[in-house]
């Protein structure tokens, strides 16, 4: 796999992660690890983050 593949295929998973969070974020879904809830603050956080890295991922699969 060359490195613009790999770019292109992680920056194309962490945008479908993004946009599973903010889903999440819109529509009010629960998300809980063992008896412990996850907030939805929590998932701002990583929207932020897996937003930023599809971003550089897509970016640097296009170089």
């Amino acid at each position: 796999m060359t490195h613009k593949n790999f770019s292109l295929v992680s920056g194309a998973i962490f945008l479908l992660i993004a946009i599973l969070h903010a889903l999440r974020i819109y529509n009010g879904w629960p998300a809980q690890i063992g008896a412990v809830e996850i907030p939805v603050s929590l998932s701002w956080v990583a929207l932020v983050i897996a937003g930023y890295l599809a971003y550089q991922g897509l970016s640097l699969g296009k170089k």
